[in-house]
């Protein structure tokens, strides 16, 4: 017995997680794999992000972590180049994107987590259902990876295992999403490139970001054609994407199969009700984010943070209710709907009118505006850095760097 289960441990799990322990919470947080160590995973920590984790005192030892700074965001559209959000220009202590491996922001989390008495982490533990009497949510059930099967049980249970939870309830409205994304990485052979690029063109969509000594892409693809287009051969791949970004002519040779072409179903969802008697989603499980933007590690870890907040108190108290689980619901609905806006806007505006072949010789109005003013592109870095309703650490969480014990 526990007094909060978490399952996933992901952005927002760890968070909530260390959270809800800093606050006394007895808190068991599962992770079906053994390690963090996973690829193409939401790699931009945003300037809203690097905010809490000052707060929480571990921004000295993220800062120390190998990692690159993204001051900028460029399109190339049709070969006209525009500076689409210009992160230098935020408010507050930080302004860049940290571009990090999410199993080092992940392993940052758990160890200082770990520090906290009230705090369990089991990895190689995969929830397998839930526990339930009528309609209430009693715990979960699991097995390890050695086949060992059992149960756990506490007054609440939070899925933060992503778009694929099995744990959700209810209905779900999706929103069409004109594209799938293939990840792949190339080394870095040039120092002519800063921070993220982009480039649109008549058919095609891709990003790039600088990762330090390699880049990491995403090509854009009309949804559900993954395999019609795998089909075409590594050959035109590569050719695409040289004719995208010329300058990477001399990397393009690293890809050698198709195992090195990484697919993501893009989706873009939201959970109506998040909540049920024991039981609550944050993150991707109640709101599946599309890669534009890059905000959903972001929003996930504000998620847990709004979560933590106000649910740490009748956690100790033992009181928990589904009006507490209302409450974390009421306050994030507003950054999830908007931000969701602003993405399905930028899927039908830009990545759409690309992928179909209706782009037109030069960026649409609203971009050439805003790559000309200064304080125009003010706007959409604030909307991606630090997004909408931003959240702070609760004082019961807040330390000083030298009040770790680490």
């Amino acid at each position: 017995m526990t007094d909060c289960i978490v399952v996933g441990g992901g952005p927002a799990g760890m968070m909530l997680g260390l959270l809800l322990a800093r606050a006394g919470v007895g808190v068991t947080v599962l992770e079906k794999h053994g390690d963090f160590l996973r690829d193409f995973r939401g790699d931009t920590v945003h300037a809203s992000t690097l905010t809490l984790l000052d707060e929480l005192g571990l921004g000295e030892r993220f800062a120390a972590l190998p990692h690159r700074h993204m001051s900028k965001m460029s399109l190339t559209y049709t070969g006209t180049v525009a500076t689409l959000a210009d992160f230098s220009l935020l408010k507050g202590p930080h302004k860049h994107i940290a571009m990090v491996p999410q199993w080092d922001l992940l392993d940052l989390l758990a160890d200082e987590a770990g520090t906290e008495p009230t705090f369990e982490l089991r990895m190689n533990t995969e929830v397998t259902e839930l526990i339930t009497a009528g309609e209430k949510v009693l715990g979960v059930r699991f097995k390890t990876a050695d086949g060992e099967t059992g149960e756990l049980r506490a007054p609440l249970t939070v899925s933060c295992e992503g778009r694929h939870s099995r744990l959700r309830r209810g209905a779900v409205r999706d929103y069409p999403v004109p594209m799938d994304v293939w990840w792949f990485r190339l080394p870095r052979l040039t120092d002519d490139i800063d921070g993220g690029v982009m480039s649109f063109t008549t058919g095609h969509a891709i990003v790039a970001f600088d990762r330090g000594d390699y880049f990491q892409a995403a090509y854009m693809i009309p949804k559900g054609s993954d395999a019609e287009l795998r089909a075409r051969g590594l050959p035109w791949f590569r050719e695409t994407v040289k004719e995208l970004f010329p300058w990477t002519r001399d990397q393009l040779d690293t890809i050698t199969s198709w195992d090195d072409v990484k697919f993501l179903n893009a989706k873009l969802d939201l959970l109506k009700t998040w909540y049920a008697d024991g039981l609550l989603c944050i993150g991707d499980a109640a709101h599946a984010m599309s890669p534009a933007g890059g905000v959903g590690i972001n929003l996930a870890i504000q998620d847990a943070v709004a979560a933590a907040a106000i649910l740490a108190g009748p956690l100790r108290r033992g009181t928990v209710s589904t009006g507490d689980l209302a409450r974390v619901q009421r306050r994030r609905t507003y950054p999830t709907v908007a931000t969701q806006a602003v993405q399905r806007l930028m899927h039908r505006v830009a990545i759409n009118h690309a992928l179909t072949g209706a782009i037109g010789d030069k960026p649409p109005a609203p971009v050439r505006l805003i790559s000309r003013t200064p304080l125009l592109r003010r706007l959409p870095g604030e909307i991606v850095g630090l997004g909408f309703r931003p959240e702070h650490i609760p004082a019961f969480a807040r330390r000083k760097p030298d009040q770790l014990s680490r």
